[in-house]
């Protein structure tokens, strides 16, 4: 199956700071970030490249990002301006496939598999697409093609920003064996670590790796990631499906070891929530609030709460006590987001407020 298809995948280039710039040019040859004052515990939702240089990065709260770049310009941001940009950049998708699974405002899989422009050719698809997007929308984005979404993703990332790579099902596996673990969707800083134990850092160590070691170490996600390492991924670009839910997660670099270094971490995870909900119209169908977490022992336990007023933050953080409690030891993850309910026929959905 894997062989026989083109993906692309398209990333733009730090999406958020990119429009700002676009907007501004005074602001290209300065460092600038978005996100919340560092007065009120504010959390960068990305930053630009100048800005990067310096160490700062997406989810870093603000006032870390200022101490490493005291001269960093920090802009609240403007969702109405990105969703006017995705907008424009899923019309351009549009006109070469109807296949696309959008991943979030600046991110989004395509099939073009079927498509007859270019002669098919999915390389000068993606070429057509970043030129388009610049002209038109004034940004850049990186894009990779490969035969499935795992190879399509990284080979965006591959050459950021303003870059494609093209994998062709010839050099397939010897670019998935140069891929560093890390990569690898799930794969944080203990995995990492873990994997680092038994001597794999790429997946071409991965690949050498017996089955029986993977799986002691990892359990059921061991096969997902011996397929991985051998660049089998099945998975269609889903057009529509019935979502169920909500979320973000994040595996930490470090064992979190208290209540408090969980409650330390929340806000940046909101901060991520909000802009995974960005533009997806998906208010009147959240139903209950969600809350996980993986301890270091890999355990996990959930808990959910219905929700019956206004949206709160705060509830997240009582969640959090509650399921902390019930093992109340060193933690590896914790994601946050919500249930969904059907929606209903005809429904009108409100803005997120």
């Amino acid at each position: 199956m894997s062989s026989n298809r083109k993906i692309i995948h398209i990333d733009a280039d730090c999406f958020y700071a990119a429009i700002e710039m676009r907007d501004n040019p005074k602001l290209r040859d300065i460092p600038i970030a978005i996100g919340g004052a560092a007065s009120g515990r504010g959390v960068l939702s990305t930053a630009n490249y100048i800005a990067r240089g310096y160490g700062v990065r997406s989810a870093m709260p603000t006032s870390v990002a200022m101490r490493l770049c005291p001269t960093l310009l920090v802009l609240p941001g403007d969702m109405n301006k990105y969703r006017e940009a995705s907008s424009q950049m899923q019309a351009i998708f549009r006109e070469f496939t109807s296949i696309i699974e959008p991943l979030s405002l600046d991110e989004a899989y395509l099939d073009v598999t079927d498509s007859d422009c270019f002669q098919g050719s999915a390389t000068r698809i993606a070429e057509k697409i970043r030129s388009r997007v610049l002209k038109e929308i004034g940004i850049t984005v990186s894009a990779g093609v490969a035969t499935n979404k795992f190879i399509a993703k990284v080979a965006s990332d591959w050459d950021k920003p303003d870059g494609l790579t093209v994998v062709t099902p010839e050099k397939q596996f010897e670019f998935v064996s140069s891929i560093p673990v890390k990569f690898i969707s799930g794969i944080g800083r203990v995995a990492q670590d873990k994997l680092a134990s038994l001597d794999v850092f790429t997946c071409a160590d991965l690949q050498k790796l017996d089955f029986v070691v993977l799986q002691k170490h990892f359990g059921s996600m061991a096969f997902r990631l011996s397929q991985f390492a051998l660049g089998i991924d099945n998975r269609p670009v889903m057009t529509s499906r019935e979502r169920k839910s909500i979320s973000v997660e994040h595996t930490f670099s470090a064992d979190l070891l208290d209540l408090a270094a969980c409650q330390a971490v929340m806000p940046e995870l909101l901060v991520a929530l909000e802009k995974r909900m960005a533009g997806r119209h998906f208010e009147a169908q959240l139903s209950k609030y969600y809350l996980k977490i993986k301890f270091d022992n890999f355990k996990q336990t959930t808990i959910e709460l219905p929700i019956k007023n206004k949206l709160s933050n705060a509830i997240f953080l009582t969640l959090l006590e509650q399921a902390y409690a019930r093992f109340r030891r060193p933690v590896r993850l914790i994601g946050v987001g919500y249930r969904l309910s059907p929606p209903e026929p005809h429904q009108l959905l409100l803005p997120f407020v």
